[in-house]
């Protein structure tokens, strides 16, 4: 798969509006402060964005990219199931308990109350696709009799909950010290085998 060329200017602003939004909040970051982030105009800015939500979209969309891209690389090359797995789960966990991550996970819990869109972005600019994705992994999978999945919508969620967790949450609330490389390999290796045995072999 060839990917796009990236455009600097649209990589500037949501570079740019990352910081905003994290340094600031989402109510408290004007058009305006993205465009001198940037630093680019407010005609340039409007050119790539007509909204400050449709950034935060973006933004969202920016950090889940290596994983859709890592969930396609695995799920069509490769028929070793518990090996595409473990890709999924690296670049899963990777994403998940990186700071920016966290810190955007938080801005969008404490300013969905006030802002309810931000909520639906957020689940449809980076869950849902990589459920979705990883569904129809599922779904291929039951359908040429490699595995028997009954519920590939089920089997996805469970698959990506378990990656998270309890350390997920208070990660989250206490902002607890981030897994190490050991600590997150320790955890994709135990998931893996414990899904297998429940999910994949069942």
């Amino acid at each position: 798969m060839i990917s796009e060329p990236i455009d600097p200017k649209r990589q500037a602003i949501i570079d740019g509006a990352t910081r905003m939004f994290l340094a600031h909040g989402y109510r408290n970051t004007s058009m305006e402060k993205i465009a001198q982030s940037a630093p680019v105009s407010k005609a340039t800015l409007y050119n790539h964005f007509d909204s400050k939500s449709a950034l935060l979209a973006a933004v969202i969309a920016e950090r889940c990219t290596l994983l859709l891209q890592t969930m396609n690389h695995a799920t069509i090359d490769s028929d070793d199931v518990a090996s595409n797995l473990t890709q999924i789960a690296t670049s899963a966990v990777d994403l998940i308990y990186a700071e920016d991550s966290l810190a955007i996970y938080r801005l969008i819990i404490a300013e969905s109350p006030d802002f309810p869109e931000l909520g639906r972005l957020f689940y449809q600019s980076g869950p849902q696709p990589v459920l979705a994705q990883l569904e129809a992994y599922f779904r291929r999978l039951d359908a040429e009799g490699r595995c028997n999945i009954a519920d590939p919508v089920f089997a996805a969620d469970v698959f990506f909950s378990m990656l998270k967790g309890d350390l997920h949450l208070r990660c989250l609330l206490t902002k607890a010290v981030r897994p190490s490389a050991e600590q997150k390999n320790r955890l994709i290796e135990q998931v893996i085998a414990f899904y297998m045995r429940g999910m994949i072999d069942a």
